[in-house]
């Protein structure tokens, strides 16, 4: 921007009322965040995401945002590119959705709070937890507690006459558990390092896969006296310590799972506020896991926007 433009609108600014400033400043400080975050990004060495070329030169701006142009296929970019938030309009409300995130409100609620549509509401959460949904524990050490809970399959939001729809989340045709259920298997170590899986059914053979690929080689699994867990620990070849819950036995020594139902029961709790979530959304759980990562500190809203871009 020119000097003589600039001094145009800090003329205008002086007009504006006590409230109009206060706003100004608010996404004036909004869009500061924000362009931290993503300057952590453009600090790093610069690759072309369309060719993977190296030789990139600046380009200008555009959007508030650096671009760069590839030496080797001649295309523009910039550091969004690529990224969930690339092509993402309203730079300014960007801090504000992620403290919506944090703060784990419905997409009527954020839209409300954001001033946007709740179409716009629905897309930025996505985009938002898009890379979210993988951050986890890639491998689990030490004492590991592994457990299942379960979760209503839920067809929300989409045209199935299989059944009757279910009022607000509802509750299964079946008591216990059925083919109703959508299990979800939890992994969680001393250190508090966490993954979960959503398994099509459970089972043995989908319990080796997924606890195969994260349990290090010398853990100590501990479960309840799951029949799937058991074989997976015979399958893996890992020791096993489980759990007679049914007969009272919480706690032996210190082997117990108490850890993996406090995650179950916070998981439980927090999810219950959405009435319902479509099972093609459960793997918003990376959401969850983002927030239980940070309770221990304090949660403020840029992790979240950080998350959003792999910063």
């Amino acid at each position: 921007m020119r000097s003589r433009e600039l001094k145009r609108m800090m003329a205008e600014a002086l007009k504006l009322t006590l409230a109009q400033r206060q706003e100004l400043i608010q996404v004036l400080s909004d869009v500061n965040e924000v362009e931290r975050v993503v300057q952590t990004v453009q600090s790093r060495p610069q690759v072309c995401p369309h060719c993977q070329g190296e030789r990139v030169v600046r380009n200008g701006h555009a959007s508030g945002l650096q671009r760069y142009k590839c030496r080797h296929c001649a295309r523009i970019f910039n550091s969004l590119t690529e990224t969930p938030l690339a092509g993402l309009r309203h730079k300014g409300k960007w801090e504000r959705q992620a403290e919506v995130l944090r703060q784990g409100l419905s997409v009527h609620q954020a839209a409300d709070a954001l001033a946007v549509a709740p179409s716009t509401a629905f897309r930025w959460r996505h985009r938002f937890l898009q890379l979210a949904q993988g951050v986890k524990a890639r491998v689990l050490q030490g004492v590991v507690e592994a457990d299942e809970t379960y979760f209503l399959r839920s067809s929300k939001g989409q045209r199935v006459k299989a059944r009757k729809a279910r009022h607000r989340g509802g509750s299964g045709a079946k008591r216990g558990l059925s083919e109703e259920q959508e299990p979800v298997l939890v992994a969680r170590d001393r250190s508090g390092a966490t993954a979960d899986f959503i398994l099509q059914r459970a089972g043995k053979a989908a319990t080796i896969a997924v606890l195969g690929s994260v349990l290090a080689p010398d853990v100590v699994l501990c479960t309840d006296c799951s029949g799937s867990l058991g074989a997976a620990a015979r399958h893996l070849g890992v020791e096993h310590q489980a759990l007679n819950l049914s007969k009272g036995q919480r706690v032996q020594g210190a082997w117990h799972i108490q850890n993996a139902n406090a995650y179950h029961a916070r998981l439980k709790n927090w999810i219950r506020r959405f009435n319902g979530v479509a099972s093609s959304y459960l793997a918003s759980l990376g959401w969850f896991r983002a927030l239980d990562r940070s309770a221990q500190a304090p949660r403020q809203p840029a992790p979240f926007l950080a998350l959003a871009i792999g910063a």
